[in-house]
């Protein structure tokens, strides 16, 4: 098992742009408002010859009620608890601060060894505040600019050496040539067998809730403030057997209401999720299912080529079952007919109910999503959907289809090779669509037709 080493520090002293600069990646928020960062979000380092991973928390304040702030350090306290090193921040120009000495008392108490790490040490500004870093008792403070980059190998230097003897295992990468970063946000990366899923919706539906659900912790904040995720959190799970990534999300709202900057990153992220995820779970609340912005948002799902799953949560407080079911159902019928079949699965996020059902849906809609067609069986289905309902002539010319092919899953792609394919209206290829999904059994998923010119290419 690699290395943790967390950071800890209180507001904007510049712990989510030191996660970046490590990981290599802006993958963390960062801006001027304090609390941006709530939940704790975890990337894997490797820099200067060394590989561990770093977890990201929310700004510590002297808080333990049950508010927004105090669930808060709750998540960083439990950072801490599990991380073999912290590197507590301070902010150099700011100055030693009442509760940078109360936190550091409070990390002495937490028997796990700190680097005291003065950020915001470029130019003369800092000078004063790294000087009276050494009143702490933390020992020796480390100058850094995690804005620039300064500082960073003797960093790394310390972190190794804060780790000997504490048993932690410091893996390290070689000579250290050619450096790179990676993050488990990184969600270009393709890994064989892991199944990457996103939990999308609009803000307060129980998105949150439900991957906490999932995992049997409380993972990522929960409450009933609506918004209270901001950055795209990735957890990596085992649930019987299979490996996946799970992705909480931001809650997306219309988009005449995102005004302000936060907020626009925020669903940026979300979007950025659903790009590179396998299969989208789209948590709707069952006395409000499929509203116009759920609407956009498995629109967007679609378009991306995603498998799509729609969970409707809170079924248990749902006063009208029957009714909320048969609106939902009309609504993909009328809205999304392009993907006719997609799973609706009833949960109760907070009760745990279906839980194991949705799973069972989103394991299917990822086989779909990756299912392959024989050639043959294909050409066949091709001559009969044609001879049931030739294409149509647009301008009195005649389209003629001769040989159809996959040329890629995730979402099953196909090319239509014919002379005029291109000339092909919309509907028909919605014809082909519907027939292409019910004849070798592929609900739900996007499915993708491309026409091509020309003689058939295999046939030669």
């Amino acid at each position: 098992m690699s290395t943790t080493v967390a950071i800890v520090g209180r507001p904007n002293v510049g712990k989510s742009t030191l996660f970046n600069r490590l990981v290599g990646q802006r993958v963390a928020l960062v801006d001027d408002e304090p609390g941006v960062t709530r939940d704790r979000r975890r990337g894997r380092v490797e820099l200067h010859g060394l590989i561990f991973d770093v977890v990201d928390t929310a700004g510590l304040e002297d808080v333990r009620d049950e508010s927004l702030w105090g669930r808060m350090r709750k998540q960083t306290e439990q950072a801490v608890e599990e991380a073999d090193l912290v590197l507590f921040l301070i902010d150099a120009r700011a100055g030693l601060t009442p509760f940078d000495s109360y936190f550091a008392n409070w990390l002495r108490g937490c028997d796990r060894p700190v680097v005291l790490v003065a950020n915001k040490c470029e130019g003369r500004a800092g000078e004063a505040g790294l000087q009276e870093a050494f009143a702490l008792g933390l020992g020796e403070p480390l100058a850094l600019s995690a804005e620039h980059g300064l500082g960073v190998p003797d960093l790394c230097l310390a972190i190794e050496e804060a780790l000997k003897g504490t048993g932690a295992s410091m893996v390290a990468s070689g000579d250290g040539a050619g450096e790179t970063s990676s993050t488990d946000e990184d969600l270009l990366s393709d890994e064989e067998g892991v199944l990457r899923l996103a939990i999308v919706g609009r803000p307060n539906v129980g998105k949150s809730t439900l991957l906490n659900r999932l995992l049997g912790e409380e993972r990522v904040l929960t409450g009933p403030e609506p918004g209270i995720t901001r950055d795209a959190i990735s957890v990596d799970w085992l649930y019987e057997g299979r490996r996946l990534r799970l992705f909480d999300t931001a809650g997306m709202r219309k988009k005449a209401r995102v005004t302000e900057k936060l907020e626009k990153l925020s669903v940026a992220e979300t979007l950025r999720a659903i790009r590179f995820a396998h299969v989208v779970v789209v948590l709707l609340d069952a006395d409000a299912p499929l509203e116009r912005q759920e609407l956009g948002i498995a629109r967007r799902v679609v378009d991306e080529g995603r498998a799509l799953v729609i969970a409707l949560n809170k079924w248990d407080v749902c006063a009208d079952r029957e009714g909320a079911m048969a609106q939902l159902r009309d609504r993909l019928k009328r809205s999304l007919p392009q993907t006719k079949g997609i799973p609706v699965v009833t949960i109760s996020a907070l009760q745990g109910r279906n839980v194991g059902d949705l799973m069972k849906a989103v394991f299917a809609a990822y086989e779909v999503w990756n299912r392959r067609v024989p050639t043959a069986a294909l050409n066949r289905w091709l001559e009969a959907m044609t001879a049931s309902h030739p294409p149509p002539a647009p301008g009195g010319r005649r389209v003629r289809l001769k040989y159809i092919t996959q040329i890629k899953s995730r979402p099953p792609t196909f090319a239509l090779f014919g002379t005029r394919g291109k000339s092909l209206p919309r509907s028909y290829l919605r014809y082909l669509e519907n027939g292409l999904r019910e004849a070798f059994d592929l609900p739900g998923t996007p499915i993708r037709i491309e026409t091509r010119e020309g003689e058939n290419p295999y046939g030669r």
